[in-house]
């Protein structure tokens, strides 16, 4: 069985690649910290650093291992704060995993309103997590609900999913573009536009289908420029230096150098769904499920 403590103490190694600026961080002497991870590769039979006189370096296998064992620690203390809450008493309190998107789309903000008015005691926890983490999260029980961009696969044995909302993309334009006051755009007026691409919107395989839709529209975007978000995109918007796709929830009138024109030809849009575990072991996480589903607009 591993030892968590070993675990914090590789992880803390691991982020500087140095014992000595790791054991100042963790309180505690070099000898008894290098002793620690020299027995932890040994219990695992694995060399995690490769050593040399002036500093440590992670293996390949060492960083293979440094993103799991961070994963298992974010985990236990997930867990370490259910128990918490349980031992308080608090046995209807809630871990919801979202993107940002459920933000911006109003459906988390919503339906947690919506708990609060009836259960106002209740403990929330929310965490910004890939869908991979949250799917991941719903099957090991550190999550309750998950709000993604994508659903779990369809013949997943341990996951369901519905979708709660769907929102169109509008392109945004700077206030000062050619095409900014023309009536209606057309594919060939975006033909080799400078575009940036909005990374947060990406589904697996994301980009290579947003240039086939492009390609099947009529134009070819020519791609210069990648934000991690939407709103960081109408940043660089506004700032002339391409156009973007943008959801309507999120709108361009907060920036007023930006436009935001339809493009009903194009058809592109970014769903949101709610995913959750098959088996409900606690009341609360299907009543907090009915409320994200009834705000559904699909």
């Amino acid at each position: 069985m591993l030892d968590l403590r070993q675990l914090r103490y590789f992880v803390a190694v691991a982020e500087v690649e140095h014992v000595g600026k790791a054991a100042e961080q963790l309180h505690i002497s070099q000898s008894p910290l290098s002793r620690q991870i020299a027995q932890l590769e040994e219990r695992l039979g694995l060399q995690l650093f490769e050593r040399s006189q002036q500093r440590l370096r992670l293996t390949s296998d060492g960083r293979t291992f440094l993103h799991e064992a961070k994963a298992l620690l974010k985990h236990a203390e997930r867990l370490e704060s259910l128990g918490r809450r349980l031992g308080r008493g608090e046995t209807g309190g809630l871990c919801i995993g979202y993107v940002s998107h459920a933000i911006h789309a109003g459906v988390l903000p919503e339906a947690l309103r919506h708990v609060r008015e009836e259960r106002p005691g209740i403990h929330i926890a929310l965490y910004n997590l890939s869908a991979r983490e949250q799917f991941e999260g719903l099957r090991q029980r550190s999550l309750d609900i998950a709000l993604v961009c994508e659903p779990p696969a369809e013949d997943d044995p341990d996951l369901l999913a519905a979708p709660v909302f769907d929102d169109p993309l509008h392109l945004a334009l700077p206030l000062d573009h050619p095409l900014a006051d023309k009536p209606v755009i057309l594919p060939a007026d975006l033909h080799e536009q400078d575009w940036i691409m909005v990374e947060g919107q990406l589904q697996p395989n994301g980009r290579e289908r947003f240039l086939a839709s492009c390609v099947a529209a009529g134009f070819t975007p020519q791609i210069r420029l990648e934000a991690a978000e939407p709103l960081s995109a109408i940043g660089l918007v506004s700032a002339g230096l391409g156009l973007a796709l943008i959801q309507q929830s999120i709108g361009g009138e907060r920036n007023p150098n930006v436009v935001l024109r339809e493009l009903p030809w194009l058809g592109q849009s970014t769903g949101l769904w709610a995913a959750w575990h098959r088996v409900d072991l606690r009341p609360i996480v299907g009543d907090f499920r009915e409320m994200v589903l009834a705000g559904a607009k699909v």
